[in-house]
C-alpha cells in the first residue's frame, strides 16, 4: 500500500487532531495516523481545562490567551460541541506566604493586561463555599474555560474527515524516510508506506522516538499524573480550583511545600464535570512509560484535596485513571521546523498544557507548512533551541 499526501500528522491527540483540521483548512491532503486511536493516549486520561492561572507571565502565559481566544472562535466553527464554558479559575494559597508570592504573579499578570484579581479569605469563600475555613486567600483569573478533551479531539477529526483528512488508526509509524537531499519523503508504518514532503511529530511522550527514526535530539520525558473521579454529587464546587503549590510544583521554584506534596508530588486540583462529578487530581511523577496509576499517590492526592475542601471526606471516589504527560526542562513546548531535516515539523513537549494550546498549536502549525510568517512570535518554541547537543542519553 502507497498514499500520498500533502501532509502527514503522528498523533492523533488533542495537538494533532488540531494539526491536521487547520492543515486541512489551508487546503491540504492530510494522513491522521496514531498506533492506537483518536484521543486514547493522553488526550483522554487528564483533566479538563484551558487555564492562564497555571502559566509564567510572558510568552507561555501570551501562548495559553491566543490559545484560548481560539477556542472561541472553534466553538462556532466545529459542528460538534466539545462542551466549552468561560468560567473562570480560582487558585487558592494555603499560607499568607503563599499569598506574598501569589500577590507578585497576580500583578505581574496584569501589567501583562490580563484579568486577574485577588481575593481575600472571604471573597474566595463566596465564589466556592465549601473551601476549608482556614485558606487565608487566593486569586481568580475570569479567561480560564473548561471542556471536553475527547470531544474536542473528535470534533476536530469529524469536520474534516473525507474532505481533505484520512485517518489511519493502529498505524504504528516504522521509519521516516528522506529523498536524496536529504528532505521529508513520506513514513514506513507496519501497514505500508505514505508518501508526503511534509511530517509533522505530535506523538506527545512517544514524539523522541519518532525523531530517534531522524537522528534528531528532543529529550521530552513522560511525567505521570494520576486524575480521581467522585461519585455523583450537587455541586460543592463551580469552576476549576487549584491550589498554588500547583504552581509551585509545576516550575519547580523552590518554595517550601506541605510534606505530602513533597514526598509524593501531588497538588491540589478540583473542577465539576457535566456529569455531576468532580476530577481531582493531580501528581506529576516520573516513572517512565507506565500506565499503572500508584495506590499510595491515590491516597495522597484524596488526603490532600480534603484539606482544601473537607466535605470530600464524606464522598465516594469511584475511580482514578493515569495519563502520560510529554515534559520538557524548559516548560515551553517546540512548535517548530526542523531545519536540519527539510519538511519535518515538530508540535510536541506540552507536559499538562496539550489541551490548553492545542487550538494555536495547530493553527501555527498549519502557518509553517504553508511556508506563511506564523501570525505571533514563536521562536522561544523553536526547535533550535537544541542545535548542538548530543543524542538522547
Amino acid at each position: 500500500m502507497s498514499k500520498a499526501y500533502d501532509v502527514i500528522v503522528i498523533g492523533a491527540g488533542a495537538v494533532g487532531t488540531s494539526c491536521a483540521y487547520h492543515l486541512v483548512k489551508k487546503g491540504m491532503s492530510v494522513a491522521l495516523i496514531d498506533m492506537r486511536d483518536v484521543a486514547r493516549g493522553s488526550s483522554s486520561h487528564c483533566d479538563a481545562a484551558a487555564l492562564l492561572s497555571d502559566k509564567q507571565p510572558g510568552v507561555d502565559v501570551a501562548l495559553g490567551y491566543d490559545s484560548i481566544r481560539r477556542f472561541l472562535e472553534l466553538q462556532e466553527e466545529l459542528s460538534n460541541p466539545f462542551d466549552l464554558e468561560q468560567g473562570g479559575s480560582l487558585t487558592v494559597c494555603e499560607t499568607e506566604a503563599q499569598v506574598e508570592l501569589g500577590a507578585e504573579y497576580v500583578k505581574a499578570m496584569q501589567a501583562d493586561g490580563y484579568d486577574f484579581q485577588m481575593l481575600d479569605k472571604y471573597e474566595m469563600k463566596q465564589k466556592e463555599p465549601f473551601l476549608a475555613d482556614d485558606l487565608p486567600g487566593g486569586f481568580w483569573s475570569s479567561a480560564c474555560c473548561s471542556l471536553s478533551p475527547f470531544k474536542l479531539c473528535f470534533a476536530f477529526v469529524d469536520e474534516v474527515k473525507g474532505k481533505g483528512l484520512d485517518v489511519f488508526i493502529h498505524t504504528k509509524v516504522t521509519n521516516i524516510l528522506l529523498d536524496d537531499k536529504g528532505a521529508v519523503c513520506g513514513v514506513d508504518t507496519d501497514q505500508g508506506r505514505f508518501t508526503a514532503k511534509n511530517v509533522v511529530n505530535c506523538a506527545g511522550v512517544w514524539s523522541g522516538k519518532v525523531c530517534d527514526y531522524l537522528g534528531l535530539y528532543f529529550p521530552v520525558e513522560p511525567r505521570n499524573g494520576i486524575i480521581l473521579v467522585s461519585s455523583q454529587t450537587a455541586p460543592m464546587c463551580h469552576q476549576k480550583v487549584q491550589e498554588y503549590g500547583y504552581l509551585i510544583t509545576k516550575f519547580q521554584t523552590g518554595f517550601k511545600q506541605d510534606p505530602l506534596v513533597e514526598k509524593y508530588n501531588v497538588t491540589m486540583n478540583i473542577e465539576p464535570t457535566e456529569g455531576n462529578n468532580v476530577i481531582i487530581g493531580g501528581s506529576r511523577n516520573f516513572t517512565g512509560f507506565t500506565e499503572v496509576a500508584d495506590i499510595n499517590v491515590i491516597r495522597a492526592i484524596a488526603r490532600r484535596a480534603i484539606r482544601f475542601f473537607p466535605i470530600l471526606k464524606d464522598m465516594n471516589c469511584v475511580r482514578a485513571y493515569q495519563g502520560m504527560r510529554p515534559y520538557m526542562a524548559e516548560h515551553l513546548p517546540v512548535i517548530s521546523a526542523v531545519d536540519e531535516v527539510p519538511g519535518f515539523f515538530i508540535a510536541a513537549g506540552h507536559e499538562g498544557d496539550g489541551i490548553a494550546l492545542d487550538p494555536v498549536t495547530g493553527q501555527l502549525i498549519s502557518e509553517l507548512v504553508a511556508g506563511e510568517k506564523p501570525h505571533k512570535d514563536i521562536s522561544e518554541y523553536s526547535y533550535s533551541r537544541y542545535k548542538g547537543k548530543g543524542p538522547k542519553a
